[in-house]
Formats: C-alpha cells, sequence, structure tokens
C-alpha cells in the first residue's frame, strides 16, 4: 500500500486475494512467510501532505492506521513481516550502490537512473519488446536521462521534501526500489511468490525484476500472480477516476464475510464487475453460510465444536472438490461452489433428522470457509448484526435521497460525470439504488 488516502474496494480485492492465498497454502501444510510492505514516502502522499500542510510522515502514520483498521475488519491474517519504505533506507541505498558499480545505473545531478538498455532481460514479464517501449515511450523529456526509458532509483531532494543522505547527495528512494530492497531483505532472492495488481505488471514490476536481478546476479521471483481489477460502469475503480467506494463505507452496508464473498465469487484474474446485484447476491449467500452454521450449533451443540472429528468419504468428497478447485489457481468460485454443495447435503441430513455425519460435515465445512474467510463471525451474532443492518438501511431519509438525486441530475446536465458517479456510489454505499428511466431517475433500498 502507498499510504496517502483511505483503501477502497479494488485494494480490498488485492487484501483478500492474497489472504486467500496465504490461508490456503497453510491449509494445505505449506509453511509461509507472508510479507506485506508499506510505502511511506513517495510523490503522492508528499503531495497531499503539502496541500493538508503536514509533514509526509504525520500523513503516512494516519492512513497507514486507517490501512490496518480495514484490512483487520475484512478478517485478514496479518503479515509475518510489515516492513515500511523509510526503514530501510540502508538497505536500498546499498542496491542503488550495486547496479552503479555494475553500469547497470548512473547518477545525474542528484538523481540516480537504472539503464533500462543495459539490462538485456527488460520486458520479459510483460512480454514486450525494448525497441517497441523505446518507440512508444511516452515520458516527459529529461535531459539527463540516457534513455526514455530510464528510470529513477533516488530523487534528489527538493525545496520542503523530506529527504535522506546519500552518496548521490540529499533525496529519497525511488517507488520501484523500495520494492526491491524490502522484499529481498526478507524473503531472499529468489523467493516463491510476489504479487499485486495487473495494473503493476508494467512498468513497476518489470522494473523491480531489472533492479534486483541487475543488483544480485540471480533471478528475482519463481512465480507472479497478478488480480485483475474492480470494476464500476466499465470502468477501473481507482481514485484518480474518483469512482471508488471505501472498505469503510462498504463495511457499513455489508457484514464483512459477505464482501469477502463477493470478492471471492470472481476468479481473481477476471475483472470483478461491483454491481447492485453482486452484492445483494453475496449478502444472501453469506446470510445462508450462517444459517447454516447455526443450524449445525443448534442440532449438535457449542460443545465440541472445535473436536477433531475423522472425516468419512462422503465427507472427504466434498473436500476433495474445494482443494480441486484451489489447486486450479485458486479457482474460488469453484471452491464455493463445493461449500454449498455440502451446505445443501447439511441441510438434507438436518430435515431428515440424520446426525450421524454432522459433526464431520461441521469441521469440514468450517475448515474450507476458513480458507476464504467467510464463517468467522459466530452465526447467531452474524445474523442479529444483519438484522439490525437491514433495519438501518430501510432507514434513510427520503428527503436526503431526493435532494442527491437532484445534485446529481443538474451534474449529469453539466456534463459533470465524474460527480453524478460519485453521487451514485454514494447513495449506493448506503443502501440506495438508482434506476435512471424516460420519466426521470427513481430509488429503492437494498435491503
Amino acid at each position: 500500500m502507498t499510504v496517502y488516502d483511505r483503501c477502497h474496494v479494488g485494494h480490498a480485492r488485492s487484501m483478500v486475494v492474497f489472504d486467500v492465498l496465504v490461508r490456503y497454502l497453510r491449509f494445505t501444510g505449506q509453511r509461509v512467510r507472508f510479507v506485506r510492505n508499506i510505502t511511506d514516502i513517495e510523490d503522492k502522499i508528499i503531495k497531499r501532505a503539502n496541500e493538508e500542510g503536514i509533514t509526509a510522515q504525520a500523513l503516512a502514520e494516519r492512513y497507514v492506521g486507517t490501512f490496518h483498521r480495514d484490512v483487520a475488519a475484512l478478517g485478514c491474517v496479518a503479515p509475518d513481516v510489515e516492513p515500511r519504505a523509510t526503514q530501510h533506507l540502508p538497505e536500498m541505498i546499498a542496491m542503488i550502490g550495486e547496479l552503479v558499480a555494475k553500469g547497470l545505473a548512473y547518477p545525474a545531478d542528484g538523481d540516480v537512473y537504472f539503464a533500462v538498455g543495459a539490462f538485456p532481460g527488460y520486458g520479459k514479464l510483460s512480454k514486450r519488446k525494448l525497441d517497441e517501449l523505446q518507440a512508444g515511450a511516452r515520458v516527459e523529456v529529461d535531459e539527463r536521462k540516457r534513455d526514455a526509458l530510464d528510470f529513477a532509483l533516488w530523487k534528489a531532494a527538493k525545496p520542503g521534501e523530506p529527504f535522506w543522505e546519500s552518496p548521490w547527495g540529499p533525496g529519497r528512494p525511488g517507488w520501484h526500489l523500495e520494492c526491491s530492497a524490502m522484499s529481498v531483505k526478507y524473503l531472499g532472492q529468489p523467493f516463491d511468490l510476489h504479487g499485486g495488481g495487473e495494473d503493476l505488471i508494467f512498468p513497476h514490476h518489470e522494473n523491480e525484476i531489472a533492479q534486483s536481478e541487475g543488483a544480485a546476479g540471480l533471478p528475482f521471483v519463481r512465480h507472479w500472480v497478478h488480480h485483475a481489477f474492480v470494476r464500476i460502469n466499465d470502468e477501473k475503480m481507482s481514485k484518480s477516476l474518483g469512482n471508488f467506494l471505501t472498505i469503510e463505507k462498504i463495511l457499513k452496508r455489508l457484514a464483512p464475510e459477505a464482501v469477502r464473498l463477493f470478492l471471492v465469487g470472481t476468479h481473481y484474474r477476471s475483472p470483478l464487475d461491483f454491481t447492485e446485484q453482486g452484492l445483494a447476491d453475496a449478502a444472501r449467500a453469506s446470510t445462508r453460510i450462517h444459517e447454516t452454521a447455526a443450524r449445525l450449533e443448534e442440532a449438535l451443540g457449542a460443545t465440541g465444536a472445535s473436536t477433531r472429528v475423522d472425516l468419512p468419504e462422503t465427507v472427504r468428497a466434498y473436500r476433495g472438490e474445494f482443494t480441486a478447485a484451489m489447486d486450479d489457481d485458486l479457482n474460488s468460485p469453484r471452491a464455493l461452489a463445493a461449500i454449498f454443495d455440502e451446505i445443501r447435503e447439511i441441510n438434507r441430513l438436518l430435515d431428515a433428522g440424520d446426525r450421524d455425519a454432522l459433526a464431520a460435515h461441521r469441521r469440514n465445512l468450517g475448515e474450507m470457509a476458513a480458507v476464504l474467510g467467510v464463517l468467522r463471525t459466530p452465526a447467531r451474532v452474524y445474523l442479529d448484526e444483519e438484522k439490525g443492518r437491514h433495519l438501518t438501511t430501510s432507514g434513510i431519509d427520503p428527503a436526503e435521497i431526493e435532494r442527491l438525486i437532484a445534485e446529481r441530475a443538474a451534474a449529469r446536465k453539466a456534463r459533470d460525470f465524474r460527480r453524478a458517479d460519485e453521487i451514485r456510489n454514494e447513495l449506493l454505499a448506503r443502501g440506495v439504488a438508482l434506476k435512471d428511466g424516460a420519466e426521470g431517475t427513481s430509488w429503492s433500498t437494498t435491503s
């Protein structure tokens, strides 16, 4: 995370995708060291801090705090290590020194640039050819660069900006460099898995490969995992487009388990459409899981719920379907289907009064659901909270809704479509769906 603002639902997808990956690897018996780094010094942080008249450190600390609250609310496991960029300047400066010594980087008036043309493997992750990249480079002309594609490893200090001392003068690290230095420090080189959103493939991860392999002379990463975007109105959900919903807002509307179900209901490599129907389906599915868990508790009692009972073959079949799906590139939609297949069988057994396999089913359902993180809250508590959540959602002031609809209509007339989308998204987060028609805009609550 680059901590300069609140996290949105697009970030939530990234958090949950890698949380599920860690959970599943541990479920299968793998030893996992999970590192999640924080970029706490970067252009966006400095710009926002200057706008607010505070230090970059103060701004970063604020949003590190909100990030931790968001990720905890989503039920994500804590990383084994969570390094921050500002705590690892010596490692970054050492890496730059190696690259300069090998002729893969060069100083220029206090900056240091990576010489892309000097690294033969550049473009191998994104499958882009260097000559094509150079021909199509759309970057600001900088006479100090030897090539338009060269990227900054070290940025000379500007007036009013935070800085650290280095052999090339006072300044701060480049964004790409931060990630390489921190990941290699805590995972070694090469390490097994590196991930992020698909927008990071080029240039960020491509640059990480170049500088890491250039400095160490070793492969950087064995496997890459990239998830697709969350989309709203057929556009990527992002802060720059102004079409995002924060995690904080969406969790006021949906329980964390329902949000996770929404996110894992689409394969991580496929775009995820943020739709009203999708949210409603996730809420219903989450309630169904918890209702079944509540019925199991009623039938078996709370005592012994965590006892490790043996799984008969009929129960292991559902586990087999689940693991086969997850082994197939974390196919969470198929894994969810296996969970709901077992839920149907559990409810059939409950209806028939057949208790023989229920304890095994409870163990299996709990362990599979734990991989996806969709059965954290005790069933009865969850169902009570959902009832209260629906009551709250249905109590929105109609006058406020009509005022916002009128403001949205005025924005659309003025062709301020960004503001119009912001209003639609704000209402959606509060449980109100808008529908545009020939006779104007109507609304309905989603509970």
